[in-house]
Parts: structure tokens; C-alpha cells; sequence
């Protein structure tokens, strides 16, 4: 007799918006988690000092608003998100910066020359944004709701994924602006992979904004699993599971890990094509990371900066472009992009009053043990000089360590799988990538379409396709407050 209509491996933001939504249907929901605290790369931890509160993962959320989960969830009625003015900077030497002011027009009158390059490449995707969020939260291989918006972004990646993607700009802030923007992905610049994530975010960065979620990242996940727990379903800590047949009986199982643990979890279950397809994906290069404690905030050569919560090192166009390639080539780059959240300008719940945290990570090869500290000190000191004088503490990851608090980030890989646009289509197959030829078990990971970010959508997704294929429920369960 089956007791359990459902069990999810894994509690990060995918697998917890899995186990909601098929809570939310009337099914009993269990939730194993391998740590003795829910959330996976989503966590908020004391790494530093007491009082001094960093988000492990994820810092800064620019799905929170866009996601279609998250909208249907009302995860900004639950929570409080700060949105900045700003959605992200780039500052450059000299003191001069990029400033993406959430308003378009803001943004377009302080780049001048290259001001109305930037609203007609951006403008139309803001103005879509709805669309925008459809066509990028779910698989590639879909007939098309909105075609001429899909048009409108294709000729963009072209654009703005080869060769020929300085042809609109006359200055240096701006192309800068947008590729501090498109190094998220971790791919080849330019290409078209890194083209599709960066006109994406940049997009939500004008339409909602970034925001940061007041009490860090665990907000998120605490909402989510409150919401669970209210309908009924459970979460067990301290549970790691090594083969399903570990888990006890259940319908259906949803599995919050990467492509590599399914094949691990799954053995010799596994059909042979499903298995070499799983062995054939494939991973990317990682990040390091260090948070800071620090006595005050950081001071930025261009005083703007301390309006934004994000902000992207690393120089020029060329200089970020030539030091990312530089990790295709399995080389650690000597002036590393850096990704900065400064959350505590924002949320004085992070840090003691009159302090602050940083949260810093640059891109480095898969499987490194380097400790990145310096590097990125260094990165920062350029644009703040005086920041070394600020720092009380830090705790740094390397890419392998970064693997050992979130087994989905193998080798380091926060994206849990390469996001090449072959490995963007196929996630990791074609069609209904959530669905595995294994009887009632599901991939409800960022392994799966469609992909990386703290978004709920592969959780979504998977949870929909287990709710109508395993339970002959077809109506999408409401998710919101009043339901």
C-alpha cells in the first residue's frame, strides 16, 4: 500500500516549487534533504562573523518578479523585496561607470551617444517583457505564443551572440554595460548562449528590476516551504539519499539533483538510451567564491555604484571578453570578472548596524582548488580603492568546495550543466525534459529546461507534467494567498 503520493529529493527553490504545486493539487508531499537546513544554493548562513548574514548561492533574484512560478505563487506578497534604482553597474577605470538604471530612459540619457542604441536593442524586449519571461521559462522546442516577439530576441542574439556585436555602439560604457550582463552565462563571449541569458536579465533588469529579498535568499525558500507545510507536506533533514530504493513507496518521485545523481539514484533502472543521453551531459566551468564583512560600506571610485546592489568587475568589453575565453581554454583568467551583491545596502538585517556584507564570485575552470580571495580583493580594490581597509573577514569557496555544499554544482558549476545552446535545447532531452522513461520519477532540477536561476520553473514544470501524466490531473492547481 502506497502512503505517499509524492516524495521530492532535494529542497532548493526547484524541488520545494515542485512539492508546492503538487501539494496545492491535494496530494501528500514528502521532501528529503541530504543537509540539516533546507534551501540548497538558495541558503542565507553566518560564514563570516556573528551577525554577519550571507546568502551561500544566490544573492540577488531577478526572477523573484518574472518567474511564472513565482508570479502565480505571489512570492512578492509573501516576502519583502528591495528593488534598486539601479539594476546593475559596471564601473570601469578612471571612475567612469555604466549605470543600468531600472528606468530605460535614465539609463539611455546617461550613455549618451550610445543612448538610443541601448533603448532600440532592450526597448522592444522590455516592452514584451511578459512574453519575454513565457518564451525563456519553459523549452526551446515549443510552438510559439508569440512570434514576433521571438523574432524580435532571435535577431537580437545574432546580433549581440557573434561577431558583430559592437556594430551599434560608438563608446565603451555601454558595450561594457551589457557584457558584464551576458558573462553570467560562464560560455565563450560572444556566442549565442551568453548572448540569450544576458538580453534576458538585462531585460527583466528595465522591466520589474533585480530585487533583493529582505532576510536574504532563505526568505524565499522559508515561504516556499511554509506554504508546503500548510497544505499538508513534509520535509525531512539530515536524509541522504543515495538510490531510490531508499525512499519509501510512492507514486511518483521528483528528483532536485543534477542529470549525473538521477543516473546514481536510478542505477539499474536506467534504460540504456536514457543513460548514455545522461552520461553525454554536460558540465561547464565554475565559479570561486568569498564573502566579506566589512566596517563600512564599499567605496566605490563612481559614488553611483552604492545605488545598486549588483555590479560586474572586469573592465571593457574586450578585457571581460578576452579573460571569460580565457576559461574555454582551460586557463585561470589574470583579471577576473567578478559578480558583486552588496544586499546589506539594502536589507539592514544582514549585518550589525553601521557594517556590511559582500558577496563576490569569479568564474574559474571546473574542478579548480585555487582560493580566489586575492584575485577578486584585487578586482574590487581597482574600482574601490581603500576597500582592503574595509574588510573585518571573509570566507572564501573554491569551485570544489562550491561542490561540496551543493552537490547539483558538479565541479563547481552553479548552472548544474553547461548552458551551450545545444545543452539549452536538449535539457537534457528534447521534448518534456522533466519526464524520465523511469516509471514515476521525474528531473525537477536546473539540470532540466529550463535551466539555471532561482525561478521554480524546472520544479514547476516537472510537478505539471507528474500531476497530469501520473495522476490524470490536467488543471494547473492554484498556488496564489487566496486559494
Amino acid at each position: 500500500m502506497t502512503n505517499i503520493d509524492a516524495i521530492v529529493v532535494g529542497s532548493g527553490p526547484n524541488g520545494l516549487a515542485a512539492a508546492v504545486t503538487l501539494a496545492r493539487a491535494g496530494l501528500s508531499v514528502t521532501v528529503y534533504e541530504r543537509a540539516s537546513t533546507i534551501g540548497g544554493g538558495a541558503r542565507t548562513l553566518e560564514l563570516t562573523l556573528p551577525g554577519f548574514r550571507h546568502d551561500l548561492g544566490s544573492a540577488i533574484h531577478p526572477m523573484a518578479l518574472a518567474s511564472e512560478f513565482f508570479r502565480k505563487f505571489q512570492l512578492s506578497d509573501r516576502i519583502d523585496l528591495a528593488v534598486p534604482e539601479m539594476s546593475y553597474g559596471h564601473p570601469l577605470d578612471g571612475g567612469a561607470a555604466g549605470f543600468a538604471w531600472r528606468d530605460i530612459d535614465r539609463a539611455a540619457s546617461d550613455l549618451g551617444a550610445d543612448g538610443a542604441a541601448w533603448k532600440s536593442l532592450l526597448g522592444p524586449l522590455v516592452r514584451s517583457v511578459d512574453a519575454i519571461a513565457e518564451i525563456s521559462g519553459s523549452t526551446i522546442v515549443r510552438v510559439p505564443r508569440h512570434p514576433l516577439v521571438l523574432a524580435a530576441l532571435g535577431t537580437r542574439l545574432l546580433e549581440q551572440g557573434t561577431a558583430g556585436w559592437n556594430a551599434r555602439f560608438s563608446g565603451p560604457v555601454a558595450p561594457a554595460l551589457l557584457t558584464g550582463v551576458l558573462a553570467h552565462s560562464i560560455q565563450r563571449l560572444p556566442s549565442i548562449a551568453a548572448a540569450a541569458a544576458g538580453l534576458v536579465l538585462a531585460t527583466h533588469g528595465h522591466a520589474r528590476g533585480w530585487p533583493v529579498p529582505i532576510g536574504g535568499s532563505q526568505s524565499i525558500i522559508n515561504a516556499l516551504a511554509a506554504d508546503l507545510e500548510a497544505h499538508g507536506g513534509t520535509i525531512v533533514t539530515d536524509a541522504h539519499i543515495s538510490s531510490l530504493d531508499e525512499l519509501p513507496p510512492a507514486r511518483v518521485v521528483l528528483l532536485d539533483t543534477s542529470a549525473r545523481s538521477l543516473l546514481e539514484l536510478a542505477g539499474d533502472r536506467v534504460p540504456s538510451g536514457y543513460a548514455r543521453t545522461l552520461r553525454g551531459y554536460r558540465y561547464g566551468n565554475a565559479i570561486a567564491k568569498v564573502d566579506f564583512a566589512l566596517s563600512s560600506a564599499v567605496p566605490w571610485a563612481a559614488k553611483d555604484l552604492a545605488s545598486t546592489a549588483t555590479l560586474h568587475l572586469g573592465g571593457s568589453r574586450e578585457e571581460v571578453a578576452e579573460n571569460e575565453n580565457a576559461l574555454t581554454r582551460g586557463r585561470m583568467p589574470q583579471s577576473p570578472y567578478v559578480l558583486v551583491a552588496q544586499p546589506s545596502a539594502f536589507d539592514s538585517t544582514r549585518a550589525p548596524e553601521g557594517k556590511h556584507v559582500l558577496w563576490a564570485y569569479t568564474h574559474v575552470p571546473k574542478g579548480s582548488t585555487e582560493d580566489r580571495t586575492e584575485a577578486i580583493t584585487a578586482q574590487i580594490e581597482r574600482f574601490a580603492p581603500g576597500f582592503r581597509d574595509t574588510i573585518l573577514a571573509s570566507a572564501t569557496s573554491s569551485a570544489t568546495q562550491v561542490e561540496g555544499w551543493n552537490p547539483n554544482y558538479i565541479g563547481g558549476d552553479i548552472s548544474a550543466g553547461s548552458v551551450k545552446l545545444t545543452q539549452l535545447i536538449r535539457r537534457p532531452t528534447l521534448f518534456n525534459p522533466w519526464r524520465t522513461p523511469i516509471d514515476g520519477v521525474y528531473l525537477c532540477s536546473a539540470s532540466a529546461a529550463p535551466g539555471p536561476g532561482v525561478h521554480g520553473m524546472a520544479g514547476y514544470r516537472a510537478a505539471l507534467s507528474a500531476l497530469s501524466h501520473e495522476f490524470g490531473i490536467v488543471a494547473e492547481p492554484a498556488l496564489g494567498l487566496e486559494s
